[in-house]
């Protein structure tokens, strides 16, 4: 479209555990564009540099981030609206990042407030203010690590290990419980407050995630999807468990997600 670019900037290696990436979006035309961002697990924050954008929150209340907005940790898709003149520059935390820059303050579904209010501090507003007068993005996001690194903790030995454990197949509760010689509700308890969600609810993601790369990589060569392959693939009993998770996180049909995603930003590509 016309006046509106989007795209993703990598972190630095040095902080690769702390973020996955930032996102650059701005819209120079002269109607509003609407989007709708794929569920993710990942808690963002957002400064907004240009008109005021907007979040539709799960419960269809519009949240309007003027400065900056920390949201998530992000479980099922909502729409932004970036009406004309907007700008925005979002930070992608990563596994346990938040925690280590936050504490476990408020850290709960839905979670829409200013940084500043978990700091108690006005730190974020004038750190908001500092990355308005820089003009590339690049700058701006060396400024946001300069002003962050300070703020970081040093990470949880568990949390650590939760983070690096290859969960594709299976759960690392009982595995990591057995290591450190701790009750799996204790381990779960601490996988929650480091990260924010169960494991049991990345495991649910990540079958719905690798349903939706499949999909994404069949449209992308025009090939006729096959359903039953999908459901086979990701794990899900039948039918009906794959189109329940679908409305779940984003709220569509399988088919439906399909014939709209161009207008679907996917967090992880």
């Amino acid at each position: 479209m016309d006046g509106y670019t989007s795209y993703r900037i990598s972190a630095p290696s040095t902080f690769k555990d702390v973020f996955s990436h930032f996102y650059y979006a701005e819209n120079k035309s002269e109607e509003p564009i609407e989007k709708t961002l794929l569920p993710s697990y990942q808690t963002i924050m957002i400064f907004n540099l240009g008109t005021p954008a907007s979040f539709i929150s799960k419960n269809k209340e519009e949240i309007t981030v003027e400065r900056c907005m920390v949201l998530g940790p992000i479980k099922h898709a909502f729409n932004y609206i970036l009406p004309e003149n907007a700008e925005i520059l979002v930070c992608n935390f990563k596994d346990d990042a938040f925690f280590r820059f936050f504490g476990n303050a408020g850290l709960t579904d839905g979670l829409a407030i200013h940084p500043d209010e978990l700091l108690h501090q006005n730190c974020f507003t004038t750190l908001w203010s500092e990355l308005k007068k820089i003009d590339s993005n690049e700058n701006r996001i060396e400024a946001l690590l300069d002003f962050c690194t300070p703020y970081l903790r040093n990470r949880n030995e568990i949390a650590e290990q939760i983070a690096s454990f290859d969960r594709k197949t299976f759960s690392p509760i009982k595995e990591i419980s057995q290591k450190n010689k701790l009750s799996e509700r204790s381990l779960q308890a601490n996988h929650k407050k480091h990260f924010g969600y169960t494991s049991k609810e990345m495991y649910r993601y990540q079958r719905f995630l690798k349903a939706i790369q499949i999909i994404q990589t069949s449209s992308c060569t025009n090939a006729k999807i096959d359903w039953f392959d999908v459901i086979n693939q990701c794990g899900y009993y039948d039918q009906s468990q794959l189109i329940k998770d679908f409305q779940h996180y984003i709220h569509l049909s399988p088919s439906k997600y399909l014939k709209f995603q161009e207008s679907i930003c996917d967090p992880k590509n």
